[in-house]
């Protein structure tokens, strides 16, 4: 029992880091109406940091009681990036609207789950072209970084420099270097918990830094930047209160239809494949990963009660819609904590109340500035960047369709164009290669859908649809 309690809590310090990054990524993004989560012209940064730990826990209570497994879920990072960039700030669409599209998501996949039509959804994608779409939300999340720190801008000559002017200038970016070296560090020599310490050290060290030379926030109350060299979205200071009553005003928030007024049929669809297919695959690999780490895998490399798992994921992933803090899903660094000893459900279950009490530290999110957390971002986008040797560059009938997936992300800002252009590029190349038969029926489906998506304008003009 001993090993299972240290486990859990080795788990929940590896990952407690998502309770300050959820609301710098979806809590700091305005939605297509002009209002943040939860309501609004200002981030509601403690309400997003308290409900993103009270399902975080929850659902791992869950895994740990009815799967038996040591397997920890929270908010799963790319899926939140793409639910805040490429849903909720569309035009016409609310919060709300993005968190139904993720309930929808979460419910396809308990019933593929319960169906056992996964298998075949999972078979449908060609395994490395899932590997470029990771890759591709990794660079998404380290350009998202870079941009939120300063670190890299808009220039006037071109679209983005370094720093101010080509220089990096003010203590801010000072904090963002420091804390990247120091996660580096950490991370190289293996410290559990390597992103967490990373992002407190970090903003221990801009609270001292603030209190010294009281540099200030970047904009006004206006949103207008007029210190370019000040801290970008919190001025660290020490909170006026560390432990309060938590506040989970964005559970139910959702509108379970509502992005098919707002974006079309179309796009609601294919919005919601993307998320199925970016949450439904890592879910798979994880929890096999996990189960290797602690030995726990049968002869046929499936960890037990994996149904159970698989139900217990996707419940998860349809709560986070329902609690407005994007789909939940299962944590590879759940094996940290199976690395430390943990085989059972119990270390899930002491993870999860270790969330649950987490709740109670939501006003803390408030001293956290940008250039103390998007380190963290950088870190994970290398950690998904590692996959890429697992692509065929040699196989130009993959390595051209994962390209345009990895690259377009970033470039074009937004996961669903990368996705679209490396299905229909896969398409494309096995048709002109003379191997049409190697295409399955769904990616045919899936192709044509985004051709749609792309066109959907000239379409509209050509049907005479507004």
């Amino acid at each position: 029992m001993t090993r299972e309690v240290r486990g859990g809590v080795v788990t929940f310090f590896t990952m407690a880091y998502i309770v300050v990054l959820n609301p710098l990524i979806i809590g700091t993004v305005k939605d297509g109406t002009g209002e943040f989560l939860g309501g609004g012209s200002a981030p509601n940064l403690p309400v997003v940091a308290a409900c993103t730990a009270l399902v975080a826990g929850l659902v791992t209570i869950l895994m740990g009681a009815f799967a038996n497994y040591p397997l920890a879920l929270a908010t799963g990072l790319g899926l939140n990036a793409f639910v805040a960039f490429s849903i909720a700030a569309q035009p016409k669409v609310t919060w709300a609207d993005a968190m139904g599209l993720v309930v929808l998501e979460g419910l396809i996949i308990l019933v593929l789950v319960l169906t056992g039509f996964r298998k075949a959804v999972f078979h449908a994608i060609p395994a490395q072209l899932k590997t470029a779409i990771t890759i591709g939300i990794g660079l998404f999340l380290t350009l998202i970084a870079l941009v939120d720190a300063g670190f890299v801008r808009k220039a006037p000559a071109t679209p983005l420099e370094l720093g101010v002017g080509g220089n990096l200038a003010g203590w801010p970016i000072l904090v963002f270097c420091l804390g990247l070296i120091a996660m580096v560090v950490l991370l190289v020599r293996k410290v559990k918990g390597a992103i967490l310490y990373g992002i407190l050290g970090a903003t221990v060290l801009a609270i001292i830094i603030e209190a010294i030379a009281d540099i200030g926030g970047q904009a006004d109350a206006t949103g207008k930047v007029v210190n370019p060299n000040g801290w970008g979205l919190n001025v660290p200071k020490l909170p006026d209160e560390v432990v309060a009553t938590p506040h989970f005003d964005l559970l139910g928030d959702f509108s379970l239809l509502g992005s098919f007024s707002s974006l079309g049929t179309v796009a609601a669809l294919l919005t919601i494949f993307t998320l199925l297919l970016a949450d439904f695959f890592d879910t798979m690999g994880t929890m096999v990963a996990v189960g290797a780490e602690g030995d726990l895998l049968d002869e046929d490399g499936n960890p037990p009660n994996s149904q159970r798992i698989l139900i217990v994921d996707s419940v998860a992933a349809a709560a986070g819609g329902a609690a407005s803090v994007s789909s939940n899903t299962s944590y590879i660094e759940s094996a940290s904590g199976v690395g430390d000893g943990a085989r059972t459900g119990l270390a899930s279950i002491v993870t999860g109340v270790l969330f649950l009490l987490a709740t109670f530290l939501a006003p803390l999110v408030d001293v956290v500035p940008y250039e103390a957390a998007t380190p963290a971002l950088v870190i994970v986008g290398f950690l998904m960047m590692q996959q890429a040797k697992d692509i065929d560059w040699d196989d130009i009938e993959i390595a051209l369709p994962a390209f345009l997936t990895i690259v377009l992300m970033p470039f074009s800002y937004s996961i669903t164009a990368g996705i679209g252009a490396g299905f229909i590029a896969f398409v494309i190349v096995k048709i002109v290669r003379g191997k049409v038969g190697q295409i399955h029926p769904l990616m045919w489906l899936i192709a044509a859908m985004f051709v749609v998506y792309f066109a959907i304008d000239p379409i509209k003009q050509i049907f005479g649809v507004s």
